[in-house]
């Protein structure tokens, strides 16, 4: 499963990362950890202080990989609207749901502050980066001066992170799909008559 050029603390990163997005915090025990990252337990406990030590380290990888992974989309080149699209078309593994937006329905990640920071920080920076695409997108004259960038984006971010829990929930993508191209629908009618 793992490379054996894999650090430990690398692989028990990995595999705690996998298991909090299968199972969440409750469900992923230090031994299901170590079993799939193959070290022992003084190995882990070596590494880190503990379960929530490592959950923590799991989470701003899974973070950071997110924001780069959507940061590809949005700086990219062409209009806002282009730009948006790309982002939430890109492929994903719908049914098994986003990493990050999962862990909000995790009561014991969304106790503890130090878990649940980064969570909050990552959806946050993605409803502002998705709010200054769009606004540089009206400054740019590609989207109309009605269009309010912040409510636009937080509108964004709740479609994809809803349209998650509609597909699991109907073990189908064709909801997810259905949402996204719902909210670029809605976002198209804010296109300049100009641009269009």
């Amino acid at each position: 499963m793992y490379t054996r050029f894999m650090s430990t603390a690398e692989r028990l990163i990995a595999s705690t990362r996998e298991l909090l997005w299968e199972r969440g915090y409750t469900g992923t025990s230090p031994k299901a950890i170590q079993q799939r990252a193959g070290v022992g337990q003084g190995s882990m406990y070596h590494h880190f202080a503990g379960k929530p030590d490592l959950a923590l380290a799991a989470i701003r990888r899974t973070a950071e990989e997110m924001r780069a992974k959507a940061e590809e989309q949005l700086s990219a080149p062409g209009t806002s609207v282009d730009r948006v699209t790309a982002y939430l078309r890109r492929e994903r593994d719908v049914l098994k749901g986003c990493p990050i937006g999962r862990l909000t329905q995790d009561p014991d990640v969304m106790a503890d502050p130090t878990l649940r920071a980064p969570v909050d920080e990552t959806l946050a920076w993605l409803r502002e980066r998705l709010a200054e695409v769009l606004a540089e997108g009206r400054e740019r004259g590609e989207l109309d001066t009605t269009l309010d960038p912040q409510a636009a984006a937080a509108t964004v971010v709740a479609v994809l992170q809803g349209g998650y829990v509609l597909a699991r929930a109907a073990d189908s993508v064709q909801p997810f799909d259905q949402a996204i191209t719902g909210v670029l629908g809605l976002l198209t009618t804010h296109i300049s008559p100009t641009r269009k």
